[in-house]
């Protein structure tokens, strides 16, 4: 089975939700909950199974920037579990801002279970260490507080925006009430999509050094 990306929804804050976006206009449900805040990354939204990937897309056809990711999928796919997937952003290529010092091309932020259960981040950052897979830089971890979540520092030239979810496990259907993001204003800096342009590589921190 597989399974399209949820479409996440923009805290009430976020600068970068437009009239299309879908918005959390409760926060109230994450009270009293652990949650974790990730930095939200500029790349393309990718599903890895142990013998397939997809972009946000199901159907997903090649594209130049996907090479790199697919030729990982190829290397780890035998030891994701049959009905598991990891879900990450690929950061191949440069969209609009540019990376110099990524850990990975591929960092991922979610494993789902056979049952369609997204891990628990603890039980997530296991797993990804097996596997030798890296994730996005952790900006807040403890019980939710607004106030403390709201004072984020970012530096929005380098820095797209930043994601909350709960640090225990949720189902497929109670993603939007498990996970939000705040987003930049004005996040698409670039007049042509990336996928109409060449494709210009992004740089790991040891390529960037």
């Amino acid at each position: 089975m597989r399974y399209k990306y949820p479409r996440t929804p923009h805290l009430p804050w976020s600068l970068g939700a437009t009239s299309d976006d879908l918005r959390q206009g409760n926060t109230r449900l994450f009270e009293g909950k652990a949650v974790i805040v990730t930095e939200k990354m500029d790349g393309e939204n990718t599903t890895l199974y142990s013998d397939y990937l997809h972009a946000r897309s199901i159907d997903s056809r090649y594209h130049p920037s996907r090479a790199w990711v697919k030729s990982l999928q190829g290397k780890i796919g035998y030891q994701i579990p049959r009905g598991w997937r990891i879900c990450g952003e690929n950061l191949y290529a440069r969209h609009s801002i540019e990376y110099s010092n990524l850990k990975s091309f591929f960092l991922a932020f979610s494993v789902w279970n056979e049952r369609n259960i997204c891990l628990s981040w603890q039980d997530t950052q296991l797993f990804l260490k097996q596997l030798g897979l890296a994730s996005p830089k952790v900006l807040y971890s403890g019980l939710w507080c607004e106030t403390q979540i709201r004072q984020i520092k970012l530096d929005l030239h380098k820095q797209e925006g930043y994601v909350v979810r709960l640090a225990d496990s949720f189902s497929y259907e109670d993603f939007a009430q498990s996970v939000a993001k705040w987003v930049r204003a004005d996040h698409v800096t670039t007049d042509t999509h990336w996928m109409h342009s060449e494709v210009v590589p992004n740089s790991l921190v040891s390529q960037g050094e």
